[in-house]
């Protein structure tokens, strides 16, 4: 056996970096920055009111001044010729500044008659001029290598950035293995139970920035698991489920060897997950994920989401782990790494009683998996102790 942290070296040596696509903007939301972009324009992109009010040549006028409007300037709207002394622009915020233009007055510090404003004591000394390229300037840069959200997306659209460059989302084949299985809505016989494991895996590598495809279940025969890995061909990534065992009808390592697999580890030091094998086959990273539905989301979060990251260029580092007290005592563990359901609370953190990897209503009310070292000597309420956020 390796421990987790060898087995995470292996896993970043096979992961293949994902090409760069360009697509529209509206598009990449989510996506990973693939390449440097630069802004195609200042913003603004002239000097602009940031207030409603009136634009007037003096940079400190005294109180009680008066101002003669000789025009109105809006969003979209400028005003075509610059101010002179005694002159003033009415102005909206967004507007452009008319040359000569020194300061905006906000309306409420004027008062006005006809196409005269008096200046009202006690005025704002804020300039109100959002000065051209404030926000940034042509030729500014964003650094590929980050996950887009919504304020990216609205950062590129200001800059003028129709077209970006982003990472291949990765394609990863999803394969649940055994004869027990059937599909959520069918009607299992009496021997069989629902296929969940391929479900959570899916969800979560949506959330990681892949593009999952679930595969029909493989049963428990040489020639079906062929052929379901057949089907897996040209994906980045195939994700086995259960199978990777010594058992008898554990197949998947057996059939894969068959198929020319060229395996990098199988078995890892940790609980639960510990028959985790990888490869790669036809082209493509494998990893053989164990049967137990708690073990394999485990592991998908420890393994997976790191390598996925890896395939996106956002790094090829473990999860990071969090700190946080013990709210309870701990056992000492044993010679495996222990990835602990537990819950964090206002009083920290408690780990469930019940541990065993086939319990998935303990994995769904867990929002942490602690994280034991190996030979973690016993622990008391109050420790400070490692955790994976859920």
């Amino acid at each position: 056996m390796i421990t987790v942290s060898e087995a995470l070296d292996q896993l970043f040596a096979l992961a293949p970096d994902m090409t760069v696509d360009h697509v529209p903007l509206l598009q990449a939301a989510g996506c990973v920055l693939g390449a440097d972009v630069t802004a195609r324009r200042d913003q603004p992109p002239f000097a602009a009111s940031a207030m409603d009010g009136y634009a007037i040549p003096d940079a400190d006028p005294q109180p009680g001044a008066t101002f003669r409007v000789i025009g109105e300037a809006a969003a979209g709207h400028g005003f075509d010729r610059p101010i002179g002394p005694g002159e003033a622009v009415r102005i909206f915020t967004g507007a452009p500044v008319p040359d000569g233009g020194m300061r905006v007055i906000i309306q409420e510090d004027v008062t006005r008659d006809g196409d005269r404003i008096t200046l009202k004591a006690d005025l704002d000394e804020n300039r109100y001029i959002r000065p051209a390229g404030g926000d940034f300037k042509r030729g500014d840069v964003v650094t590929a290598g980050r996950v887009l959200g919504p304020n990216d997306i609205a950062l590129l659209a200001a800059m003028n950035i129709a077209i970006v460059p982003v990472r291949r989302k990765p394609v990863v084949a999803i394969i649940a293995t055994g004869d027990e299985l059937v599909m959520p809505g069918d009607d299992p016989g009496p021997d069989q139970i629902i296929a969940s494991n391929s479900f959570g895996l899916h969800a979560l590598l949506r959330a990681a920035g892949a593009a999952p495809r679930m595969l029909p279940i493989a049963r428990d025969d040489t020639d079906a698991l062929r052929t379901v890995l057949d089907l897996a061909k040209g994906a980045d990534l195939v994700l086995t489920i259960g199978g990777a065992s010594v058992g008898d009808h554990d197949l998947v390592a057996r059939v894969a060897g068959d198929l020319g697999m060229e395996r990098a580890f199988y078995k890892v030091a940790m609980r639960p997950g510990k028959p985790l094998m990888a490869g790669r086959l036809h082209g493509s990273m494998m990893i053989g994920l164990p049967g137990n539905p708690v073990s394999a989301m485990v592991c998908g979060h420890v393994f997976v989401l790191p390598v996925i990251r890896a395939m996106l260029g956002l790094g090829r580092a473990p999860v990071p782990l969090h700190r946080a007290s013990l709210a309870a005592p701990l056992p000492a563990n044993g010679p495996r790494e222990h990835y602990m359901r537990a819950h964090l609370g206002a009083d920290g953190l408690t780990a469930f009683d019940r541990q065993d990897s086939a319990l998935l209503s303990v994995l769904g009310a867990a929002n942490a998996l602690l994280v034991r070292p190996v030979d973690d000597p016993a622990r008391t309420a109050g420790e400070t102790v490692a955790y994976l956020p859920l």
